[in-house]
């Protein structure tokens, strides 16, 4: 039902109608749709109500349901405070209010040996969990195998690095609270550049491969796959690394590849999908983190590359899950690049830690955010390793 459509029924019409099939955004610019007493509400990719305080879940909340369900891969991404929201909706005042969870948060947090042991007994009986990987699940799914990809600075990429952490060192003696935490994050954004490529930092253009350790590392990988005739998704957090990463990777693959980003125009998404997934000729795509990692089928990849790490495990995965899916006939390969002895290495071990936590419950917070480190913990988290970025790319 289009959006027109729905704008001419009143709330009397739609409450005789047995299913109604709608959007986030649609609930939000249809009061009529929370008129209704509803026998059941099911929400699907929940996390869209992470944020309490947005206008879509501000209106999901106000909505009238007999029963209530939500589906997520992700229920925390972020924060436990996303999973607050999220049973906010499913079963209000379980979790208490979001003062009351905070305290609860902090006290299991100082309480030694307990993690998350009360949290997760408060919740499980409201959760069904399956995993793609669970048996029965998806038997015919293949195996995905995950390989930390170590690549090592150029002599640029290492000159530039050791730059920026002096120069933010000086910086953040002499900030407020509220300048420190945008310089921080505007540096934390500048490491990640430098380690994907000088020119990505400099904006120089000139994308020489010899000047970075991830284009080295990016030729030897897909130098083999494409000899063997296979596709690769890359995904980077940054929208305008995305085409210098395709014309340097249609060298390798002898012929162009196919690009997507939150600029590619929604009506040419599903061609850029199709041709992946039907022409034998396109070897890889090069997609941006959140625009290609959610609600596409790229299953025709049997390797997924990230270039550069995103600090959520949560959101690595659902791109991963582009080609890792079912209906994939291949084992999948993941390589997540990694500079070794910068703050990437560290990012490495901040997703590992939610890793392990998400086994423990869901998911879990990572611990301080990185912008209320004291000035000794931010300079060690960014603080060049020179022994071990310039070492030999090791697999």
């Amino acid at each position: 039902m289009t959006t027109k459509r729905l704008s001419a029924l009143m709330a009397a019409d739609l409450t005789h109608t047995d299913l109604v099939v709608t959007t986030y955004g649609t609930l939000v610019r249809q009061p009529s749709l929370r008129a209704i007493s509803w026998g059941l509400v099911i929400l699907d990719e929940a996390q869209a109500i992470k944020n309490p305080a947005t206008r879509q879940a501000k209106a999901v909340k106000e909505l009238i349901a007999d029963g209530r369900i939500v589906l997520t891969g992700t229920p925390v991404e972020n924060r436990l405070s996303d999973l607050w929201s999220i049973f906010d909706f499913l079963n209000r005042g379980l979790l208490g209010s979001p003062k009351e969870f905070e305290k609860f948060i902090k006290a299991l947090g100082t309480a030694s040996g307990t993690e998350f042991g009360p949290l997760r007994r408060l919740v499980r009986p409201y959760i069904l969990r399956r995993l793609k990987t669970d048996p029965g699940v998806a038997p015919d799914l293949p195996k995905k195998t995950e390989i930390v990809t170590y690549c090592s600075l150029s002599k640029e990429q290492v000159v530039l690095y050791r730059e920026s952490v002096n120069e933010l060192a000086h910086k953040i003696e002499t900030l407020d609270p509220m300048e420190r935490r945008g310089v921080i994050l505007a540096f934390l954004t500048r490491f990640k550049q430098i380690c994907n490529h000088p020119s990505h930092w400099l904006g120089d253009g000139g994308y020489d491969p010899a000047h970075s350790g991830k284009f080295q590392r990016l030729a030897e990988i897909c130098e083999e796959i494409a000899s063997r005739g296979e596709k690769a998704l890359i995904f980077t957090q940054f929208r305008e690394f995305t085409d210098p990463l395709a014309a340097f990777l249609s060298g390798i693959f002898g012929s162009p590849g196919l690009v997507l980003h939150g600029e590619t125009k929604i009506r040419d998404r599903g061609e850029i999908v199709r041709r992946f997934q039907d022409d034998p000729g396109i070897g890889f795509l090069v997609l941006s983190l959140k625009v290609g990692g959610v609600g596409l089928n790229l299953t025709a990849a049997s390797h997924v590359i990230h270039v550069d790490r995103w600090w959520n495990p949560a959101v690595e995965a659902q791109a991963t899950d582009r080609a890792f899916r079912i209906g994939q006939q291949k084992p999948v390969m993941v390589h997540p690049f990694v500079c070794r002895g910068t703050l990437e290495e560290r990012i490495a071990a901040l997703i590992e830690r939610k890793k392990s936590l998400a086994q423990g419950l869901l998911d879990g917070d990572a611990g301080p955010a990185l912008t209320e480190l004291s000035n000794e913990e931010l300079l060690s988290l960014v603080r060049l390793d020179i022994h071990n970025a310039a070492s030999e790319q090791v697999n």
